[in-house]
């Protein structure tokens, strides 16, 4: 199993002048750091009209910035938002053979359908999104190949144009799609292109059904592009320490219960049933009737919830100061946070690797957790694990 980076550029704090700058100088030394560390990629998000959760809305702009700062880790796009009213597919296979060529041929691109609030700021059509981001996937191989390309379908019409530039990848990037349903993961291995699982706060069993679903459709794969990308990437919040007192300092617990707070809104979700889907232990894909639900009412929560995740959630929200030993011991247990010592995050990381996730994409840097803490992690990790997750590899 490889070990990635996944970044948001997150940074929730009021903005002064320069705030945005420090943030990306920041996550530029992160990525160094990375390279330097033996990290497999950094993964870079699309999100627009977000501020509190991510400044990445322009995420092609900053892994070239980090392509030029980097030597061999790779370059990954993983969530280009593919309805075309936010991206139209020729400057999408524009922009990545552009990048591919500025790495030195080391991009991995994947899409995304985005989320409710970003089709409502480009009149993207929500029905539309899903056949949309599978028939981006089908265009981009040709659009590479050497000649005119065109399209006509009742989605989109691209009269004869000729794409340029070509990637410098042979015969082209890998290609992926993010994921959180199992019929999502079986038509990305019906694609044969490599599923990035977006599911939050999953246990093991959880992703154990959308493998075999990612699996089921790789049975029947017609790879749409010129070879099968089989690879599964999974997100995981990671903070790896020293000590456990040092993880436990560093207040990264806070951290996540700060992202999971901010994830029904950005995402377009109820937070009573974000909570409920985290109470009963499902997945959310059963839980929920629809792709995407709009918040709606008010819904603080119970302060004494007996789950006690919930309960440090919403105290969290509603401004209380929480005891960081009593959160990380409420987060120890899910197999979706991975903070500790360094046995720990071990023993945490190898049971991804043993249900069968190829690259694990470590979100470090996350809510309000500072800089020198991100880089402590990224440097002990690099020191004391990805060693040994490459030597069993």
């Amino acid at each position: 199993m490889i070990l990635d980076i996944f970044s948001e550029l997150q940074r929730p704090a009021a903005r002064s002048r320069g705030f945005e700058r420090d943030l990306f100088a920041d996550a530029l030394l992160q990525a160094k750091l990375a390279d330097e560390m033996g990290f497999g990629c950094w993964w870079a998000v699309e999100h627009h009209g977000s501020p509190d959760f991510s400044y990445s809305s322009a995420p092609d702009l900053m892994l070239s910035v980090i392509s030029q700062h980097t030597q061999r880790m790779r370059i990954g796009h993983s969530g280009v938002l593919a309805p075309f009213a936010i991206n139209h597919p020729m400057r999408v296979a524009e922009r990545a053979a552009f990048l591919d060529n500025l790495s030195g041929g080391r991009l991995e691109l994947g899409l995304a359908r985005s989320v409710p609030h970003e089709w409502e700021t480009f009149g993207a059509d929500p029905d539309a999104t899903r056949e949309e981001i599978m028939e981006t996937l089908r265009m981009l191989p040709r659009m590479w190949e050497e000649g005119p390309f065109r399209w006509d379908s009742e989605h989109i019409q691209i009269p004869e144009r000729e794409v340029v530039p070509k990637p410098l990848q042979d015969p082209h990037p890998p290609l992926w799609m993010t994921a959180a349903r199992p019929e999502g993961f079986e038509a990305a291995g019906r694609m044969g292109v490599g599923a990035l699982a977006t599911v939050m706060l999953s246990p093991m069993e959880h992703l154990s059904i959308l493998f075999d679903h990612y699996r089921k459709g790789l049975d029947a794969c017609e790879a749409v592009g010129d070879f099968v990308n089989d690879q599964r990437a999974v997100f995981a919040f990671v903070h790896c320490a020293e000590s456990t007192e040092e993880a436990i300092a560093s207040r990264a617990g806070e951290a996540v219960l700060w992202f999971m707070n901010a994830q029904p809104e950005v995402f377009g979700v109820r937070r009573d049933l974000w909570l409920e889907t985290l109470r009963e232990k499902l997945p959310l894909w059963e839980h929920l009737a629809d792709d995407y639900m709009r918040p709606g009412g008010h819904f603080d929560g119970d302060l004494d919830d007996p789950v006690p995740v919930i309960a440090l959630m919403n105290r969290l929200k509603a401004g209380e100061a929480l005891d960081p030993v009593e959160v990380y011991e409420a987060l120890l247990p899910l197999d979706s946070v991975v903070i500790g010592d360094v046995q720990t995050c071990r023993r945490k990381l190898l049971r991804y690797a043993d249900v069968g996730v190829d690259r694990l994409m470590c979100l470090m840097q996350m809510g309000h957790l500072e800089h020198d803490w991100v880089m402590k992690s990224i440097r002990t990790l690099g020191t004391h694990v990805i060693p040994e997750l490459a030597a069993e590899g």
